[in-house]
C-alpha cells in the first residue's frame, strides 16, 4: 500500500534518479505499472502487471516485437515439419543464466513440465493443451517436449496450432533453473539471491508494497541493445497517488490514474490511448444462491447501461460489450472479425429494452421486482474507476429490485477471494494471451485455474477440446462460436465493454511501447532530456 510518507521518501531520494542523474553514472528508469504483484513466478503469475515485470527478467524461445510478431529470442532458429505439427528450436551459442550458468535444452523441458505439473496449480497450465501429451487426468507428465542435445528442443502438437509461436513468447512457457526452483519452491520467485532469469533484466532489490529494482543482466546474450542500466518499478494502488508522482517527475509513466482525472489529460501530450484486445466484465459464481440460476445471472447481465458506464466513467472510446470474446480478432475469412460473425447476445446501446427483459427474467425466477431476492456483495479491487462502476452497478441493479452492497480488496487478496470463489459477485478483465479467439475461451474449461465463475458445462469442455484437435481453421472457428453461445445461454458473465489502454507517459521516456496484450516495454528505452 502506497503511503504519503512512503511517496515523501521517493520524492527525496528518487527525483533526480527518474529524470536520468542517478549516481555513479548509473541511468535507472522509474516507472509504475501496478502494485505488489501476487507472484512473479513465471509458472504461476496470471496478471498483466506481473507479465511486465516477467519480460524484463525472462525470455522465452521466442519474443513478441513492438507489432506483435513472433521473433526469434532465446531459439536463434526454428523449423517447422511440413505437417505444420513439430517444432524444432535451436537456442542461440553461449546463452546464460544471470548467474553465468548456462541456459540449456533441457532447462525449457523442465519448466515446460512443471507448468503442467498438477502440484505446480498454475493457472495457465491448460495453455500447453496444444502438446501432444498432455492429459490433465494423467498429471500432464508425457508432455511431447524433448532435448534432443544442450541446444536443441523438439515439440509435438497434436493439432496445428497458429499461435503456438506466439504461445512461446507468453511467460508461462519461460524457462526456470530446476536446482533454484526445487531448492526453495515457494520463496525462489521473492528474493534476489534466488530469483535468477535468463531476461535483459535481474532482479536487485524487492522491498515489499514499495518497489522492485531490476539492474542490467550483464550475462545476457543481447546486452549490448538494452537501455536502461536500472528500471524501479514503483508498487502503488492508490491511483490518486501514481498521479501525483507523475505530475511530481517522480514517474516517467504512469499506467493508472483516477478515471475522473481522463478530461483534464486527454488532450496532453503524456496521455495515451491504445486499443487492447480485452474484455471487462462481470464475474458471477455460479455455485452461490441465487446466481445458481441463470435466470437472475441473466437479468443482472441485462440491467447494465454500458453506454453510460463508457461515456460517463471510461470516457476513453472503450466500446460497449454485446459478447465476451474483444473486438479486433480474426475469422475464418480473415478479412471479418470473429466479433462481426458471431455478433452480439443482446444489444449493448440498448439499455431500455434490456432493462424489461430483465425484470421479466428476475419475475420468471420468483422474484417480480425483486421480492425476496437477497442482497449480494459485488467485490472489486481498489481503484476510483472500479469503485465508480461498482456504485453504477449498485444503482442500476436497484432498478429491478436487487440490492448490492459494494466490497473492495486490495490487489492480491482480491485475486485470491476471486480465484478461490469466495465471492457472489466480482469485478474482471480478460486480455488475450494471444492473438486467437480461444485465448479468450479456453479458460473457462472446468477446473481451469482462470475460471473464476466456478462453472463446468461438459458441451462447452468438449467444444474446446475440439478446437485444440483440430487443424482446420473453418471449423475451429465455428466450433468457437459454438462455445460462446453457451456463455450466454447459461450466463454466466457479463460483459461491459471492450477495453483501451490509457497510460501517462513523460516525453523524456523514449523507445517504450505497449503491446495490445496489456505489456509494457521498456527494456530498449532512454531518458532523455526535454
Amino acid at each position: 500500500m502506497k503511503r504519503i510518507a512512503l511517496l515523501l521518501v521517493i520524492i527525496m531520494t528518487f527525483g533526480m534518479l527518474a529524470a536520468g542523474c542517478g549516481t555513479s553514472g548509473t541511468k535507472e528508469l522509474v516507472v509504475q505499472v501496478g502494485s505488489e504483484p501476487n507472484t512473479i513466478d513465471p509458472a504461476l503469475n496470471s496478471a498483466v502487471d506481473g507479465a511486465t515485470m516477467l519480460i524484463h527478467a525472462f525470455e522465452g524461445l521466442m519474443n513478441l516485437d513492438k507489432d506483435g510478431v513472433p521473433v526469434e529470442a532465446q531459439a536463434e532458429s526454428y523449423e517447422v515439419s511440413d505437417d505444420g505439427l513439430t517444432y524444432t528450436f535451436t537456442l542461440r551459442d553461449g546463452l546464460k543464466w544471470s548467474d553465468g550458468e548456462p541456459v540449456t535444452a533441457e532447462d525449457y523441458v523442465y519448466s515446460w513440465k512443471r507448468a503442467v505439473d498438477p502440484e505446480t496449480a498454475a493457472d495457465y497450465a491448460y495453455m500447453f493443451e496444444v502438446i501432444e501429451g498432455y492429459d490433465a487426468e494423467e498429471g500432464n507428465h508425457n508432455l511431447s517436449v524433448e532435448a534432443t542435445d544442450e541446444k536443441t528442443i523438439v515439440v509435438k502438437l497434436k493439432a496445428v496450432t497458429p499461435y503456438f509461436l506466439e504461445l512461446c513468447a507468453f511467460p508461462t512457457f519461460f524457462p526456470v533453473r530446476k536446482d533454484i526452483v526445487e531448492a526453495d519452491p515457494d520463496g525462489w520467485a521473492t528474493k534476489p539471491d534466488t530469483y535468477i532469469g535468463n531476461g535483459p533484466y535481474v532482479m536487485d532489490e524487492w522491498v515489499h508494497d514499495a518497489h522492485i529494482t531490476f539492474k542490467k543482466n550483464s550475462n545476457y546474450w543481447n546486452k549490448d541493445e538494452i537501455g536502461p542500466e536500472a528500471i524501479k518499478f514503483l508498487l502503488m494502488d492508490d491511483d490518486s497517488a501514481v498521479l501525483a508522482a507523475f505530475e511530481n517527475g517522480e514517474i516517467l509513466l504512469a499506467d493508472t490514474f483516477p478515471n475522473d482525472e481522463i478530461d483534464a489529460w486527454k488532450d496532453k501530450e503524456e496521455f495515451f490511448i491504445q486499443s487492447q484486445l480485452g474484455t471487462y466484465y462481470i464475474s458471477f459464481n455460479v455455485q452461490k444462491a441465487p446466481l445458481d440460476d441463470p435466470k437472475v445471472r441473466r437479468a443482472l447481465m441485462l440491467a447494465i447501461d454500458r453506454v453510460y458506464i463508457c461515456e460517463q466513467i471510461g470516457k476513453a472510446g472503450q466500446q460497449p460489450a454485446g459478447a465476451f470474446v474483444s473486438i479486433g480478432l480474426s475469422d475464418a475469412d480473415p478479412t471479418k472479425e470473429f466479433r462481426e460473425v458471431g455478433g452480439d447476445y443482446y444489444d449493448p446501446y440498448d439499455y431500455e429494452g434490456n432493462l424489461e427483459e430483465a425484470k421479466q427474467l428476475l419475475a420468471d425466477a420468483g422474484y417480480p421486482n425483486g421480492e425476496g431476492i437477497p442482497t449480494m456483495e459485488y467485490l472489486y479491487n481498489e481503484n476510483t474507476g472500479h469503485l465508480l462502476i461498482g456504485e453504477a452497478l449498485q444503482s442500476m441493479w436497484k432498478e429491478i429490485g436487487v440490492n448490492i452492497e459494494l466490497v473492495s480488496q486490495e490487489w492480491n487478496t482480491f485475486l485470491d477471494t476471486r480465484k478461490n470463489g469466495e465471492y457472489q459477485i466480482a469485478r474482471n478483465g480478460w486480455l488475450g494471451d494471444y492473438n486467437d479467439p480461444i485465448s479468450f475461451l479456453d479458460m473457462w474449461v472446468t477446473g481451469s485455474g482462470n475460471n473464476d465463475a466456478q462453472w463446468s458445462n461438459a458441451e462447452y469442455d468438449s467444444l474446446i477440446s475440439q478446437v485444440k484437435a483440430s487443424s482446420d481453421r473453418e471449423e475451429r472457428m465455428k466450433l468457437m462460436h459454438q462455445a460462446e453461445d453457451i456463455i450466454f445461454e447459461e450466463a454466466m458473465l457479463a460483459p461491459i465493454y471492450y477495453y483501451v489502454d490509457t497510460y501517462l507517459k513523460s516525453p523524456k521516456l523514449e523507445g517504450f511501447y505497449s503491446s495490445p496484450l496489456g505489456y509494457k516495454y521498456f527494456m530498449y528505452s532512454k531518458v532523455v532530456d526535454k
